[in-house]
């Protein structure tokens, strides 16, 4: 059954110049090879405007539907390689266009390890064209990257409470600008965030989620009230509260595979949105549907991407479902004592990028 989707303001008939928009944004050249990776629930004027966007550009696509609805709330799941060839054949594409989410999953990291490109479209149309990426975010993106893969120890405060410290430089820095354009990347359509994994065992201090964050995984709602998380030896050992309290609680602990189990409850990827076409009001405009909220949420200028969870993803052995990302509000952020964020808002001029009206 095809899954049931909002209607959307952008006119559909705009799709295909869209993604040819995109795709050219990928660097997708003549003769190159597109592997289209839908599933079941894939919106299938998606696949068509690839495909069109492709003819366009004289590349050649092809489309490799997986027999299943990759939820959001699961990450890793391994959509590809159980099938004999669909690895080999991913391999040798120039570039896949992946319609539900491969992070932290390994064959994720054999394509890319082969320079294959990767782009992965999650968002409902009218994101895609709002979060398309502007002039200078990639500039601005790799400055941000420069400036993380250097950090040493990140502090976060805010006025609310948080005071959380990391060590730095055991896992990769990485970086999302909005489309696909080199060797090995992955990036995401309407991206435009950074993030890395803390060192093991570095992270400690208190967090303190207050309503206006988000919990963008495994809900889609804005905090309602005030959660106080004390971390120690880079896992959380209290969550205190109240009703969102008990939902982040609940969920973590039913992650658990057995008794004595950390891993929900250890720190994941850490980071900041640096996208101008995002607002963080915008779940209070487009509802809190997930394909309103999968980039806008994560990417609006200034906040804050606090996570707990795998970080495979970085190279590291943490497989665990317990996956909760907050973008939050109104925080400071420092790198080795230099601030990079001021209460919500960049302050590096070279991180700052200008909204295109659209």
């Amino acid at each position: 059954m095809q899954a049931a989707h909002h209607p959307s303001e952008l006119n559909p008939a705009k799709l295909a110049m869209l993604y040819k928009r995109q795709l050219e944004l990928c660097q997708v050249k003549p003769g190159e090879t597109i592997a289209v990776v839908s599933d079941l629930g894939t919106r299938r004027e998606y696949i068509q405007a690839t495909f069109a966007a492709a003819d366009e550009l004289q590349a050649d696509a092809y489309e490799l539907c997986v027999n299943s609805i990759p939820g959001w709330t699961k990450v890793g799941v391994p959509t590809i390689g159980q099938c004999k060839g669909t690895l080999e054949a991913l391999c040798h594409a120039d570039l896949i266009v992946i319609f539900h989410v491969p992070l932290f999953a390994r064959w994720l990291k054999t394509v890319m390890d082969k320079q294959v490109r990767v782009l992965m479209i999650i968002d409902a149309p009218d994101d895609l064209e709002q979060l398309m990426s502007p002039p200078g975010l990639k500039a601005a993106m790799k400055h941000a990257d420069s400036v993380y893969a250097k950090a040493k120890t990140v502090q976060v405060v805010s006025e609310a409470g948080t005071d959380l410290r990391w060590q730095c430089g055991e896992y990769p820095v990485m970086t999302q600008w909005g489309y696909a354009d080199e060797p090995g990347h992955f990036d995401h359509w309407g991206g435009g965030h950074i993030h890395t994994f803390p060192n093991e065992g570095s992270a400690s201090g208190r967090v303190v989620i207050q309503p206006g964050d988000i919990i963008i995984l495994p809900y889609c709602r804005y905090v309602t009230d005030r959660v106080e998380l004390e971390i120690r030896e880079g896992h959380i050992t209290q969550i205190d509260g109240g009703l969102d309290a008990k939902l982040m609680r609940d969920w973590l602990n039913d992650g658990k595979e057995h008794a004595a189990d950390r891993d929900p409850f250890a720190l994941s990827h850490l980071g900041w949105g640096m996208n101008p076409q995002a607002r963080w009001y915008w779940m209070g405009l487009n509802g809190s549907e997930s394909e309103r909220n999968r980039a806008s949420a994560r990417v609006f200028p200034g906040n804050f991407l606090f996570s707990t969870g795998p970080n495979t993803q970085g190279g590291g052995k943490r497989t665990t479902r317990g996956h909760y990302d907050v973008p939050m509000r109104d925080c400071t952020l420092m790198i080795d004592g230099k601030t990079i964020i001021d209460s919500g808002r960049l302050v590096d001029p070279k991180m700052i990028v200008e909204r295109v009206r659209r």
